[in-house]
């Protein structure tokens, strides 16, 4: 339950709307179960507040769980105003925010309310990909409402006092709370359950808000596009040193260096986030080989390899712009999979996650190789191959199977060191570098570091329009 240092369910709504924009739904909706005493007890609001109202102008949908109304428990008629208003969201095609404080299902209700948490998560799959479904938790998120969370698109956590969890630290095998809290918000942001750990409630909810102002409100709706202040011809001179953590090589590129990154703590070999070109928004994904804090300083690095996290990390991000036509912008340097017998467990299908998501993708993607691209881990990260629109590639990028001296000393294995390393020279201009790629139509320009921004633009702006046909079908069996 909340204590009196949180803001009440009504201030956070109040708190993430525009100013008096808030309209209420449902105010005098109740239980109708009289079980256990419930007729005698009150309970407000049937403890949760549910209604619409404008974030910067564009209309939203909300709910906010109220834990001091029965702690915020879901009974039938809580889960009614939820479902009514995700039936309302989906009509006039606004997202849904849901704002979490509850002590889970009422007990007093049984059946009655497992038949709610069902009723909402159909809602929320049937909205999926239609409506975008954003989350915040500021106290309790334990068992289904942990499911509600994780089928939103993005989940929000605030970092002291909210928990999430489907079962509780104390009823995992081997395991207590203070050993290791499974409900607490960095284990949450590093298993990549949430998006984003906010230092306060007002600090989640500012979240929300920019998060808001970047997403269409529906997938019918055209690209998020504003004004542009930045010179589109911007010349990046700093670009080549920024390739090892590209979290500042996408800044760089973006207008004004802005950059809302998502899912920061979970497989940081994988930057994700959206980014802004010409004023549209842009879906970046970007593979990286080291971390550094404010000061330049390496505070984790990484082999340029696909791991199953990342994949999972890029496939989820790539599927959620397809679904809302948010176009996509990778930087690739990737040599292959990482190697050890747990990522052997789970990487091929990981992999063919990454792959599938890239393939299925019909907005427009444009890949920029930055450092090497070999092998099939390359295939997967947005290559021309599988249906990448445009492809970049900088002067010393090397695409192909192989680094080139593995290639030679495989080809002409026995022979003595002074012909592999010939051979290996050979390799690497008939086969790794970028102009051969580029001379057999699979990098479709060669560019220099400082010029990327300009040629990133000019490329999305061809492609705003992009039209692609499938095949018709259900949807995909993977």
């Amino acid at each position: 339950m909340s204590n009196t240092a949180q803001l009440s369910a009504r201030e956070r709504i109040t708190s993430l709307l525009d100013d008096n924009s808030f309209v209420e739904v449902g105010a005098y909706v109740t239980k109708r179960s009289t079980d256990f005493n419930l007729e005698q007890k009150e309970i407000p609001n049937d403890g949760v507040i549910t209604g619409y109202g404008l974030i910067d102008g564009n209309p939203v949908y909300v709910f906010s769980q109220d834990a001091s109304s029965l702690g915020g428990s879901v009974g039938e008629m809580h889960a009614k105003k939820i479902t009514r208003l995700y039936d309302l969201a989906l009509k006039v095609g606004a997202p849904v925010i849901g704002l979490i404080d509850s002590t889970g299902m009422r007990l007093q209700e049984a059946t009655d309310a497992l038949n709610g948490f069902g009723e909402i998560y159909l809602k929320q799959v049937m909205a999926s990909g239609v409506i975008p479904q954003i989350t915040a938790i500021f106290g309790n998120c334990g068992g289904g409402l942990a499911l509600m969370a994780s089928l939103s698109d993005f989940s929000f956590i605030e970092g002291n006092n909210a928990r999430l969890f489907l079962q509780t630290p104390n009823s995992l095998q081997g395991n207590h709370k203070q050993k290791l809290d499974t409900s607490g918000a960095d284990f949450n942001a590093k298993s990549g359950t949430v998006d984003y750990v906010g230092s306060s409630e007002l600090d989640v909810l500012n979240k929300i808000r920019e998060l808001i102002t970047l997403l269409p409100s529906n997938n019918e709706e055209a690209g998020n596009v504003i004004e542009c202040s930045d010179d589109l011809n911007r010349i990046l001179p700093n670009f080549s040193a920024e390739l090892e953590d590209t979290k500042y090589a996408i800044i760089d590129i973006s207008d004004n260096n802005y950059f809302y990154e998502v899912k920061s703590e979970y497989a940081k070999e994988i930057v994700t986030g959206f980014i802004r070109l010409n004023g549209i928004t842009i879906g970046a994904i970007a593979n990286r080989t080291k971390v550094l804090d404010d000061n330049g300083q390496v505070i984790d690095q990484f082999d340029p390899t696909l791991t199953t996290e990342g994949c999972k990390k890029a496939a989820g991000f790539v599927r959620f712009c397809d679904a809302f036509d948010i176009p996509i912008l990778t930087l690739t340097n990737v040599t292959g999979y990482k190697a050890d017998i747990n990522e052997e467990k789970t990487m091929a299908k990981a992999a063919a996650e990454l792959t599938y998501a890239f393939a299925d993708a019909t907005v427009p993607k444009v890949n920029l190789i930055i450092g090497k691209a070999y092998g099939s881990a390359y295939i997967s990260m947005n290559s021309k191959h599988i249906g990448a629109d445009y492809v970049f590639a900088l002067p010393n990028a090397e695409l192909g199977m192989m680094d080139a001296k593995l290639a030679a000393q495989i080809i002409y294995d026995g022979e003595s060191a002074e012909t592999i390393n010939q051979k290996s020279e050979e390799y690497a201009s008939l086969q790794n570098g970028a102009l051969s790629a580029a001379k057999r139509g699979y990098v479709d320009n060669i560019i220099e570091a400082e010029t990327v921004r300009k040629h990133l633009v000019y490329a999305f702006e061809m492609l705003y329009l992009k039209s692609e046909a499938r095949p018709v079908r259900k949807h995909g069996s993977f």
